[in-house]
C-alpha cells in the first residue's frame, strides 16, 4: 500500500539478510494438535484460521519479489539520512523477537527518530520497542506523554489459550516472555510492559465499550481491507501511529500514507 502511493521503502534486518515471514502464520500448518505427525500435519485447521488471510499472503508474496526487500539493509547500516518514517513491525513467532525489541540499534534509531521528528510508525511488537527505547534526555520511554495501542492482552491471550491447548509441545507459541512465580497473569504481555512506560495507564487506547461496530474490533475474526476500515483501531498521536495486530494493517498503512504524503504533496517519500 505505501510503495502503491508512491513512497519508497527501505527494509532492515538484524544481520542484512532477506527477510522471511513465520512460515506458520503464511501457510498455518503448525497450530493443530496433529501438527506434528508426518502427514496428517500438512492439515490444517486452527492454523487457517489464525493464518495470514488470502490479501495478506498476496502482498507478501509480491513484497517478496521486490529489490528493496531482496536487500535489506543491516541494523548496524541502518540510518534515518534522508528518510521521512520509522515503520516497527510486529510479528507472531513472539519468542522470536526478542532480538528485535532488546536491540539497543534499534532502540537508539527509535530515539533518535523521536528527536528528530520524523514520522513513527508502531504496530503489535513493534510498540513494545518504542515502548523500550529511553531517551537519556529524559531518562523515560519515547512514549511517555504520548497514546499509543499495541497488541492487547485480550488478544494476545485469547490467542495464547487456543494455541498451548492445540499446540502442546510448544504452548507458549504466542507469548514473547511468559510470567514469574508471585505475578499476575497478564503481567508480562504486551499491553502491560507498554502501559508501565507510559506516563498515565490511560494513555493505552483500547476500542471503548460504546465504539461503532466494537464486536468487529476487537473479536479477533475480522480483518480490515484496503476499502473497509470498520475492524480496524489506529491510534493517531500526531508523530506517532500506533496499531494492534494484522486486522488494523491496511487503516495502519493509510493513515502513515497520508502523513508522509502531507510531508511532501509532491512526491512520494
Amino acid at each position: 500500500m505505501l510503495t502503491q502511493d508512491g513512497h519508497r521503502v527501505i527494509f532492515a534486518t538484524e544481520s542484512g539478510a532477506t527477510g522471511i515471514a513465520d512460515d506458520i502464520m503464511v501457510s498455518g500448518r503448525g497450530l493443530d494438535i496433529w501438527s506434528a505427525l508426518p502427514v496428517l500435519g500438512s492439515v490444517s485447521l486452527i492454523g487457517r484460521m489464525l493464518r495470514a488471510n488470502k490479501d495478506g499472503r498476496r502482498c507478501y508474496a509480491l513484497m517478496r519479489q521486490s529489490v528493496e526487500f531482496q536487500h535489506p539493509l543491516s541494523w548496524a547500516q541502518a540510518t534515518l539520512a534522508g528518510v521521512d518514517a520509522l515503520l516497527l513491525p510486529g510479528g507472531h513467532r513472539a519468542r522470536g523477537m526478542r532480538s528485535y525489541i532488546d536491540s539497543q540499534t534499534l532502540q537508539g534509531l527509535v530515539v533518535e527518530a523521536f528527536a528528530g521528528g520524523l514520522i513513527v510508525a508502531a504496530i503489535c511488537h513493534g510498540v513494545l520497542l518504542a515502548a523500550r527505547s529511553i531517551d537519556p534526555a529524559t531518562g523515560r520511554s519515547v512514549l511517555y506523554g504520548r497514546r499509543t495501542t499495541a497488541l492487547t492482552w485480550a488478544l494476545e491471550r485469547r490467542a495464547w489459550q487456543l494455541t498451548r491447548r492445540t499446540r502442546r509441545w510448544d504452548p507458549d507459541y504466542y507469548r514473547t516472555y511468559t510470567e514469574e512465580p508471585g505475578q499476575a497473569r497478564g503481567y508480562m504481555s504486551v499491553q502491560a510492559e507498554v502501559t508501565r512506560a507510559l506516563e498515565d495507564p490511560t494513555d493505552f487506547c483500547d476500542v471503548a465499550r460504546t465504539a461503532p461496530h466494537r464486536w468487529l474490533k476487537t473479536s479477533g475474526m475480522v480483518r480490515d481491507t484496503a476499502t473497509d476500515s470498520r475492524p480496524a483501531f489506529v491510534v493517531d498521536d500526531g508523530g506517532y501511529v500506533s496499531a494492534r495486530w494484522p486486522g488494523d494493517t491496511h487503516t495502519f498503512a493509510q493513515v502513515l500514507s497520508w502523513k508522509l504524503s502531507s510531508r511532501h504533496p509532491d512526491a512520494g517519500s
